[in-house]
C-alpha cells in the first residue's frame, strides 16, 4: 500500500472538456488569503504545501502545512481525513461546483472520511457525485481529530392550497457533527451525530399537500409532514484500507441509515433549498432515521457494494426519545460512480412492518436512482417500488434539480409522481384504501447571503401545482396551488 500518491496539480491547464478551477470566487473565504489573481497565498496546489507529502511507512502526511487555513488548523499531525487523491478531473469537477457556492460554504480540496475526492459523501453510507463539491460546513482540528460541523435553522411560512390545505409558520432544524481520525496505518474511524429540535413543532408537523405517513396522537397524518426526531443519527464508521483507495467498512449505531435508496433529501445538493419534504418521502427516505443499523461493505473509487441489518419499523410519534432498538430487516445496495459527474445506485430491502397504520404488513422495497452534477447543477432522478405483503404495489417517481447560477443566486425544482392509498384513512369514507396517482410540481428561487465564515442565509420561495384524478376534486379542489416563503440560516449554506 502506498499512501504517498501525489496530489493533483491545480495551476496547470485543464484537459479538454474539463472545467478549469477558479478560486477567485473564494477570495473572502475565512482563513484563506488570495491575491488579485485568485491564488491561495501560501498554498501550493501542486502538493498542498507538502514537499514531503507522505511517509509511506506510517501513512501520515507529515508536511501538510496549509498556510492560512481556517481556525489556525495545524495539519502536521492530520493524515487521511483531509487528503484528496482522486485524479485532476475529479478535483476540477469539485472545485467548479464550489465556485458557484456562497463564499465560505466549504473548503476546496477538503474531504472527510476515506472518500479521498472520488465521491461526495451523502447521508448514511450513500454516495453523491464528486461534482456536487465538498461537504459544506465548518472544519476544524481537535488533536488527532478533524471535525466537520453543519446545521441549519429553517424558518418557513406556507399556504397549502385547496379545501384540504392549510397555512402555518414553522421552523425546521438540524445540527450535525462529524469527527474523523486514523487509527494506525490501516484503520480510519468516523463518528457521526445529528439531531433536530423539530419535535417542538408538535406531533402533527407542518402542512404538505398529498404527503402521508406516520401518525400523531394515534391518527394517521395526511396532507402533513411529520417532524423529525431529536436523535437523527448516532453512528460510527470504521474503514480498513486494502490499498489503492479500496476499503472494507463497517457502519452502525443506535440511530442511523441503512443501505437503501439514494441519499436522504436534506443531504443531497438537488434538494438543498427545497423547504418542504418530498411527498415521496416514505418511498425513498423513510429509513433515514432508523433505530438500530449495522452495515458492512466494500468501497472502491468507482463502486460500492454494501448490505444492512436494521429495524424496519419507522420511528414512533414520541419524537424526543430513543425508540427501542431492533434488527429485523435487511437491505443490499450497489452504487456506481464512474466519473466525477455521476452516481448510480440500485438497492432492495425487506422491511418488517414498517408502517404503524398497516399492522401485519411487511414490505419489499426496490429503489434506483441516477444523480448527475456539474458546475453548480445537481440533479436526482429516482424510482421506488413499495410491495406490501399482503397489500398493494405502489410506485413513486422523483426528479429534482438545483442550479447554483452564481454564489448569490440559485433556482431549483422538483417533480414527483406517486401512487398513494393513504389519502382517506377513515374506514367509512367511500375512497378509503383506494389508490390515486398524483403529481406535484414545485419550483423556486433562493438568494444566498454570506454572513461570516461558513455561516450564511438563503432567502427565497416556491410555488407548487398538482395534477390528480377527477375523483379527488371534491376533497382537494379543481386546481390547488401552494406557496412557501423561507429563510434558511445555515452553517455551510
Amino acid at each position: 500500500m502506498d499512501h504517498a500518491r501525489p496530489l493533483p496539480v491545480q495551476n496547470q491547464a485543464a484537459p479538454s472538456g474539463q472545467v478549469p478551477t477558479d478560486h477567485s470566487q473564494h477570495a473572502a473565504m475565512p482563513g484563506i488569503v488570495t491575491d488579485a489573481g485568485g491564488d491561495h497565498a501560501g498554498m501550493n496546489h501542486a502538493g498542498h504545501d507538502m514537499p514531503a507529502q507522505s511517509d509511506p511507512t506510517s501513512g501520515k502526511h507529515a508536511a501538510m502545512g496549509h498556510a492560512g487555513t481556517a481556525q489556525g488548523m495545524d495539519h502536521a499531525g492530520m493524515n487521511h481525513p483531509m487528503t484528496f487523491t482522486a485524479t485532476l478531473a475529479w478535483r476540477q469537477a469539485s472545485d467548479a461546483a464550489l465556485a458557484r457556492a456562497p463564499v465560505g460554504a466549504a473548503m476546496s480540496g477538503m474531504t472527510m472520511g476515506t472518500a479521498n475526492g472520488w465521491y461526495s459523501p451523502g447521508s448514511g453510507t450513500a454516495r453523491l457525485p464528486a461534482a456536487e463539491g465538498p461537504m459544506r460546513g465548518a472544519m476544524f482540528s481537535a488533536g488527532e481529530w478533524m471535525v466537520m460541523a453543519h446545521g441549519y435553522a429553517w424558518g418557513s411560512v406556507t399556504d397549502q392550497g385547496g379545501p384540504r390545505g392549510s397555512d402555518m409558520a414553522f421552523v425546521q432544524s438540524m445540527a450535525m457533527l462529524m469527527g474523523d481520525r486514523d487509527l494506525g496505518d490501516r484503520f480510519h474511524l468516523q463518528l457521526r451525530a445529528m439531531s433536530s429540535l423539530e419535535p417542538a413543532m408538535g406531533q402533527r408537523g407542518y402542512p404538505n399537500l398529498f404527503a402521508t405517513g406516520e401518525t400523531a396522537n394515534g391518527v394517521p397524518l395526511v396532507d402533513r409532514q411529520h417532524p423529525h426526531d431529536l436523535f437523527m443519527e448516532l453512528a460510527a464508521r470504521l474503514d480498513y484500507r486494502l490499498g489503492g483507495d479500496v476499503n472494507l467498512f463497517l457502519y452502525g449505531g443506535p440511530v442511523g441509515e441503512p443501505a437503501l435508496g439514494p441519499s436522504a433529501f436534506m443531504h443531497r445538493g438537488s434538494a438543498r433549498y427545497q423547504p418542504l419534504s418530498p411527498i415521496t418521502h416514505h418511498w425513498f427516505d423513510s429509513t433515514h432515521i432508523t433505530y438500530g443499523v449495522v452495515t458492512a461493505g466494500l468501497s472502491a473509487p468507482k463502486f460500492q457494494l454494501e448490505g444492512s441489518w436494521f429495524k424496519g419499523r419507522e420511528p414512533d410519534e414520541r419524537r424526543w426519545n430513543l425508540d427501542p432498538i431492533r434488527l429485523d430487516s435487511w437491505s443490499v445496495r450497489g452504487t456506481w460512480t464512474p466519473s466525477p459527474f455521476l452516481a448510480v445506485q440500485v438497492g432492495h430491502g425487506w422491511l418488517k412492518e414498517p408502517e404503524v397504520q398497516h399492522p401485519g404488513e411487511n414490505e419489499n422495497r426496490t429503489t434506483a436512482s441516477v444523480q448527475w452534477a456539474r458546475g453548480g447543477v445537481s440533479t436526482t432522478l429516482a424510482w421506488s417500488r413499495k410491495d406490501r405483503q399482503p397489500g398493494d404495489v405502489l410506485n413513486g417517481y422523483l426528479a429534482e434539480a438545483t442550479w447554483e447560477i452564481t454564489p448569490r443566486h440559485a433556482v431549483f425544482g422538483r417533480v414527483e409522481n406517486v401512487t398513494n392509498d393513504e389519502l382517506f384513512p377513515d374506514h367509512d369514507d367511500p375512497l378509503h384504501d383506494r389508490r390515486f396517482r398524483v403529481t406535484k410540481a414545485e419550483g423556486g428561487y433562493a438568494y444566498r447571503l454570506p454572513i461570516v465564515g461558513p455561516l450564511g442565509v438563503a432567502l427565497g420561495g416556491t410555488v407548487a401545482a398538482y395534477a390528480k384524478p377527477d375523483a379527488l376534486d371534491a376533497a382537494y379542489g379543481d386546481a390547488p396551488v401552494s406557496w412557501t416563503l423561507f429563510a434558511k440560516l445555515a452553517v455551510g449554506l
